[in-house]
């Protein structure tokens, strides 16, 4: 595999790349970025050490640069030696009949499941590139200097989704943590997530509940580590797009409402956008590096 190194910039004294490489499991060209704290560089540090990896997921119509952009995760990202991976969001340029007219559908919106359906399972395969080829790729590449056995998830609305159904269906151990900026927890009971799931599952009633982290969590093998914030002037809450009272009850139903366990909270006056995010994304790395770290 060939890794192109796109662009290099200097960030809170490490550095943010983007890399693009040609991707077996979405059968095209995909671009991630990556923050590499000082303590990771070899022309920062005398005794550079693998940075802990924190996976950052974002949400509908987004791509890999939101994140790193707009989040203000790379100051607490710096500040705790955490490498931050930005994936994109979806494939881009499948050129799948219907893929581009809707937003919350197709191009920017591949809901990080691997597809059944005849139409899109050739390319829309973004779970696995997330588990299993991004984690080889870093592995790979000796510029990039990561410990890969230290991993957590957090993620964005569909991102948020992504960040909690990964990490819900994942072996005990595989991620320490994951938390979620107004996650989608329900999917198969809102309007993004049926659509989503009627378009990219061949048995949307019977695949569905395998992607719905409100479903999964009480199935879950291990003691789980997640914080989850929504905003309550969040419009997309109010639609019941988000349904985190759902998830919260399915974590109450487990015994899992410690404070050490899943943590679901209500920001008062707090919309969906990164105004939010940037707000908390402080406490969410914190959170993090006290499991990476440990």
């Amino acid at each position: 595999m060939v890794l192109e190194l796109v662009s290099t910039n200097k960030s809170f004294g490490g550095e943010l790349r983007k890399y693009k490489f040609e991707s077996n499991s979405l059968s095209l060209p995909t671009q991630f970025n990556i923050f590499l704290p000082s303590s990771s560089l070899s022309s920062s540090s005398s005794n550079p050490t693998p940075a802990p990896v924190l996976y950052y997921l974002a949400g509908l119509t987004c791509n890999e640069d939101t994140g790193p952009w707009k989040s203000g995760i790379l100051a607490s990202a710096a500040k705790h030696s955490l490498a931050v991976v930005f994936p994109d969001t979806s494939p881009r340029g499948a050129g799948i009949e219907g893929e581009e007219e809707d937003w919350d559908f197709g191009t920017g919106a591949g809901f990080y499941l691997n597809a059944t359906s005849e139409k899109y399972k050739k390319n829309y395969r973004m779970y696995e590139l997330i588990t299993e080829e991004l984690p080889r790729v870093l592995e790979g590449e000796k510029e990039i200097n990561v410990d890969n056995s230290r991993v957590s998830l957090t993620g964005h609305s569909m991102g948020g989704h992504g960040s909690l159904s990964i990490y819900l269906k994942s072996k005990a151990g595989t991620y320490k943590s994951c938390s979620a900026f107004a996650p989608i927890t329900n999917p198969t009971a809102c309007p993004w997530g049926t659509k989503a799931f009627a378009g990219y599952l061949s048995s949307p009633s019977t695949e569905g509940p395998s992607h719905d982290a409100t479903l999964l969590l009480p199935n879950v093998a291990f003691s789980p580590k997640i914080l989850i914030d929504y905003g309550t002037s969040d419009n997309f809450f109010k639609q019941g797009q988000l349904l985190p009272e759902k998830f919260k009850e399915a974590a109450r139903k487990k015994g899992l409402n410690g404070e050490e366990e899943v943590r679901v909270r209500s920001q008062e006056g707090y919309d969906h956008s990164y105004y939010f995010i940037s707000t908390f994304v402080d406490e969410h790395v914190e959170f993090h590096a006290k499991y990476l770290k440990a």
